[in-house]
C-alpha cells in the first residue's frame, strides 16, 4: 500500500538514468516579468512575459496572447499568440494564431497562419534535418557558457 516496494520501483522507473524526471513539464514566465540575455529549456515553455534576447529550447514554445519575445527562437515546435520579432527557426511546426503579429526572419518544416495573424516576414521552409542538428549544437553551447561562466565565479 503506502510505501510499498512496488510504488518505489515506479518512481524509479520515471526518471531518466541521469536523475532527471522523465515526465515532460512545462516552463511559465508568466505576465510582468522580463528576461534579457539567453533563455535554455529542455522541456516546453510558456511565455506570457516578455523575452529580450535569446531562447533556445528542445521542446514546444509557446507564446501566449500577452507574451512578447524579440530576438532569436530555436525550438522545436511553436505555437504563437502574442508578439514575436526577430529570428525564428522551428525544426517541425510553427503554429501562428488569429490574434499573433510576427515580424522577421523564419525558418520552419511546417507552417500554420490562421486567418487574422499579421504575418510579415521572410520565410523559408525545409532543411528540418539539419535545423534540428544546429538547434542541438546552439543548446550545448550555450550550456557550455553557462558552465563556462558558474567556474569563472
Amino acid at each position: 500500500m503506502f510505501g510499498s516496494s512496488t510504488n518505489n520501483n515506479n518512481k524509479r522507473e520515471a526518471t531518466k538514468s541521469n536523475g532527471t524526471p522523465a515526465t515532460h513539464s512545462l516552463n511559465s514566465l508568466v505576465q510582468g516579468t522580463v528576461i534579457e540575455g539567453t533563455v535554455t529549456s529542455e522541456s516546453d515553455i510558456r511565455i506570457d512575459g516578455t523575452i529580450k534576447g535569446k531562447l533556445f529550447c528542445n521542446a514546444k514554445v509557446i507564446i501566449g496572447p500577452a507574451g512578447t519575445i524579440e530576438g532569436e527562437i530555436k525550438c522545436k515546435n511553436a505555437v504563437i499568440e502574442g508578439k514575436f520579432q526577430g529570428t525564428l527557426e522551428v525544426a517541425e511546426l510553427l503554429n501562428v494564431r488569429e490574434m499573433a503579429s510576427v515580424s522577421g526572419d523564419v525558418r520552419t518544416n511546417k507552417l500554420i497562419v490562421q486567418s487574422g495573424a499579421v504575418f510579415s516576414v521572410n520565410c523559408t521552409m525545409g532543411g528540418v534535418k539539419q535545423l534540428q542538428l544546429n538547434s542541438l549544437n546552439t543548446l550545448n553551447i550555450a550550456k557550455e557558457e553557462k558552465t563556462i561562466l558558474k567556474a569563472a565565479n
